[in-house]
């Protein structure tokens, strides 16, 4: 008979302890040790993950290794195929995270329906929703097809059986936190169900060459649930973001084994399902109001896309001892940081004064080529000065007060003026070299004092 043992296991990192403790000494958190009974395999028996052993290989040197590219299967939805790195590779493990009733389901069910039209065989497993419900929102969705398959269970045994019974092209599990494995006593959703259960379907999709979907979900700290390793293990991790309160989300991939990752893909969520925005730009300036202090625009780069979004910043008098710093879509410290260029080099008394900087659309920006927008707009509100409602504002502020270069300066500039923007100001280290686009009037500054009075004239 195998011997039982009992081990305590943090939920939150997978942390191991002969005993139980409140706070794990690993990450910190608290009531998150949770009591797993282990079964010790007798001696000479094999384990129930270790499969057959292959044959062993050896070492060959990588000027023989002969290569040849990836093979993708593109979807309809184009906004997708980007982050993917051009679409979805065969064989391929893909986690998708993000807050609940986000739109996850909905993009995969769709997706599914998609490849499913164009030939491919789709197994959805759902281990949220009986077969009805998903059916129900398929019919929502418009999503349905003759090759694709939806199967309601938790058991990683009977998906596997499933799995060899079908022999889909494409799997989505939804999701990996309900998933179980019998072989292993530990509750479902808990770190080594979670481990063994990626783990025995990272080798479904190697060795059956089926790409398939995991949907994870997320803790309050917006981080996927479940070990880290869980993200090392798969080839693709996607975020899905967005807020509430908007109709728009945001599909952002923060690990691509088979492209970049710095993409991010947009979509609106209408009544009928995820629409994906081909021209996020627009979408985020519809409802700007020119003319208004404290308002300006800036062309960020979001992997090979510039976006033009509005900074909105707003300076009162402060009423406290300690004057207050809120940031909504940056970082509070690069607020505070560009504040401080502004009293040290231009001799704003800024230190009794209210800052709320935000990023209007809910869209959050962490790239330095922001810097001079935020700053102009923090000096427009301050002097209760518009600027000019047609200005593109584009560069980096470095604690000396110049304005430093910034990447991909063309993409951004003709962005601009696609929108209809008639002048762009960015640093003077940028110009040359490339051609400026029509209709649009390129002004290159050094140092913050030229931008802002290239920007509020006397």
């Amino acid at each position: 008979m195998a011997k039982k043992k009992s081990k305590f296991v943090c939920q939150s990192c997978g942390y191991e302890s002969a005993k139980w403790m409140g706070k794990c000494p690993n990450c910190g958190e608290w009531n998150q040790m949770t009591e797993e009974v282990e079964m010790a395999v007798p001696k000479g028996t094999r384990n129930a993950f270790q499969h057959t052993a292959s044959a062993p290989q050896k070492a060959i040197p990588i000027n023989s290794i002969e290569t040849k590219e990836e093979p993708r299967v593109e979807t309809e939805l184009s906004e997708l195929n980007r982050v993917l790195g051009g679409g979805i590779v065969p064989g391929s493990l893909i986690l998708i995270g993000g807050d609940p009733g986000i739109g996850k389901s909905t993009l995969l069910l769709q997706v599914s329906a998609m490849l499913a039209n164009s030939g491919s065989r789709v197994l959805y497993i759902s281990g949220e929703e009986s077969v009805r419900q998903t059916k129900l929102r398929a019919e929502r969705l418009d999503a349905s097809s003759s090759e694709l398959y939806i199967y309601a269970e938790t058991n990683l045994e009977m998906i596997n059986h499933t799995i060899e019974e079908v022999a889909p092209d494409f799997v989505i599990v939804d999701s990996i936190q309900t998933v179980h494995h019998p072989e292993v006593t530990s509750a479902p959703g808990s770190v080594t169900q979670v481990r063994e259960s990626t783990a025995e379907l990272m080798r479904i999709a190697k060795t059956k060459n089926i790409a398939i979907f995991l949907v994870g979900h997320v803790t309050k700290e917006g981080q996927i649930a479940g070990p880290r390793i869980l993200e090392h293990m798969v080839d693709t991790v996607l975020y899905f973001e967005g807020e509430r309160h908007h109709t728009y989300r945001i599909l952002r991939s923060v690990k691509n084994r088979f492209g970049s990752t710095n993409e991010i893909a947009i979509f609106e969520m209408l009544q009928s399902g995820l629409k994906e925005v081909l021209n996020p730009s627009e979408l985020f300036l519809q409802e700007r109001s020119s003319g208004s202090a404290g308002s300006t625009v800036v062309a960020s780069m979001e992997g090979t896309r510039p976006i033009l979004v509005e900074i909105q910043a707003l300076v009162t008098q402060s009423s406290f001892n300690y004057p207050k710093r809120m940031a909504t879509g940056l970082d509070q410290n690069r607020v505070s940081l560009l504040m401080a260029v502004l009293e040290k080099r231009m001799g704003m008394l800024l230190q009794a004064q209210d800052a709320y900087i935000k990023v209007a659309g809910g869209v959050k920006l962490d790239e330095p080529a922001i810097d001079l927008a935020v700053l102009a707009s923090i000096v427009s509100s301050y002097r209760d000065t518009a600027p000019n409602g047609f200005d593109c504002i584009i560069g980096e502020v470095g604690l000396t007060g110049e304005v430093r270069r910034v990447s991909r300066i063309e993409q951004r500039v003709q962005e601009a003026a696609k929108l209809g923007f008639k002048r762009a100001i960015i640093p003077k280290s940028n110009i040359g070299g490339w051609d400026f686009p029509e209709g649009i009037r390129v002004v290159g500054v050094e140092t913050v004092n030229d931008a802002l009075k290239e920007i509020f004239p006397q």
